[in-house]
């Protein structure tokens, strides 16, 4: 059965499930595979619990005229979910990136949603399953998509946006993680300019380009249509620009539209001044990349602040979070070198309060290969070019680090300490790779 006639069949039965544990009355099982389970095993199971078909890759367990023997399930689920978005007519924005992704989807959906019914990756599915399970989700209502794209290998993306099709999209950065599968920075670079690649072989693609940062623009070329934005005041004439005014602890920032299109529609060349919710100058970036993606798609600009304004994040990234007895920096769900730097540096940027002290909780930032150690040590060395005294390094590569700071194995350790010595009156940076399981501090501190 060709995909055509598997999506007509998809249109009988629109629900497609993966988990055995959970098959809606006259759903689709689609059996995947994975390194510790093999789906085909559980679609006879899958139809006796309520589904009307089962999709499988083993022969031997295409035993029942409702199993639909494929080659592959997972490249059927994408070849699928494509077809399914072929059938809408509206934008699709892709977004991938080393930081910065999910936030910049955040925001650029907060700003769609001004105007737009939109529909948006949902917390992290941005790999070849997460990309299929939102693109089923696309209905007749929804009139622009925003799809996160992760990568952890070469070709993730190219995968990715043969699946998904974007329209448009932006690279928010590219940056040292992710080494081990990637084997070097040069393959980071290469595998998210797969989505650039893609855009330039549409005749309607569109890139919103950070036009400070050096390696996207390089990746550029002529026949591409890009939309820019920058921090850098020499640009402001060209690009949808953006200043920080203060980072006490939120960001407060300025942004206006390019100089040349005011001057030429005679417009005002007033700034808009933004109060986020969201800790770091590093996300100017991310809520300029939202200001531009709202421009070209016709949001009005007090809109586009009122959008920015009530934007308040979750999930443990740049979130402030205010205890009994500390004020707390939370970005504990992410962390490789270029976020720990942007991190770190903002952090020795901001102001404590009266009798409150600085703290740092840094835990290992996982997947980075034979550059673990190297990159640890780096991180080391820019805290102590910091001056800061009282860090806390946690896991095994911060363990392998030269320095006098306090070392502990794990966050059972961290968590200990803290019941020993109930720390107060700090202000302390929360951050590693999700794996260190830092998010587990706040609720202590």
């Amino acid at each position: 059965m060709d995909i055509k006639e598997l999506y007509k069949l998809y249109l009988q039965h629109p629900c497609i499930t993966t988990d055995s544990r959970d098959c809606p009355k006259g759903s689709i099982f689609l059996a995947l595979k994975g390194t510790s389970f093999d789906g085909n095993l559980f679609a006879k199971a899958a139809l006796e619990k309520g589904c009307a078909y089962a999709i499988v890759d083993n022969a031997e367990m295409a035993n029942d005229k409702r199993i639909i023997l494929v080659e592959d399930t997972l490249q059927t689920y994408k070849d699928l979910a494509r077809e399914h978005r072929r059938q809408f007519n509206i934008p699709v924005i892709g977004i991938t990136g080393t930081n910065g992704k999910t936030t910049t989807k955040e925001l650029i959906k907060a700003v769609l949603s001004e105007k737009f019914n939109v529909l948006a990756t949902e917390g992290n599915f941005n790999n070849d399953i997460g990309v299929p399970k939102t693109l089923f989700r696309l209905t007749k209502e929804h009139e622009i998509a925003i799809i996160e794209m992760g990568a952890s290998h070469p070709g993730d993306i190219k995968t990715l946006v043969e699946t998904a099709e974007p329209t448009c999209g932006l690279i928010t950065n590219v940056g040292r993680a992710h080494l081990q599968g990637f084997g070097s920075f040069e393959g980071v670079i290469k595998t998210k300019g797969e989505l650039y690649d893609y855009l330039r072989s549409r005749e309607d693609g569109l890139t919103f380009i950070n036009a400070d940062n050096d390696y996207l623009v390089d990746m550029l070329t002529d026949d591409m249509w890009c939309t820019p934005y920058s921090t850098d005041p020499e640009k402001q004439y060209s690009c949808i620009s953006g200043e920080v005014i203060s980072c006490d602890p939120l960001l407060k920032f300025r942004w206006r539209k390019p100089i040349m299109e005011l001057e030429e529609t005679g417009a005002s060349q007033k700034w808009h001044k933004v109060q986020t919710n969201l800790i770091g100058a590093y996300n100017i970036d991310n809520l300029l990349a939202a200001i531009a993606v709202g421009i070209n798609f016709g949001v009005d600009r007090k809109q586009i602040d009122h959008a920015l304004e009530s934007y308040v994040p979750t999930n443990n990234r740049s979130q402030l979070v205010q205890t009994a007895s500390n004020r707390l920096i939370v970005d504990a769900y992410n962390a490789n070198p270029s976020s720990m730097a942007a991190a770190l540096e903002n952090f020795q940027m901001m102001e404590v309060h009266k009798d409150e002290t600085k703290m740092a909780i840094l835990g290992d930032m996982r997947e980075l290969g034979e550059a673990s150690e190297e990159e640890h040590q780096k991180t080391v060395d820019l805290l102590a070019a910091t001056g800061m005294q009282n860090v806390w390094l946690v896991g095994e590569e911060f363990g392998k680090t030269h320095s006098n700071y306090r070392k502990f194995k794990n966050v059972d350790e961290v968590k200990a300490e803290i019941e020993k010595t109930h720390p107060i009156g700090h202000l302390i940076l929360i951050k590693g790779s999700n794996g260190t399981k830092l998010f587990q501090l706040p609720e202590l501190l």
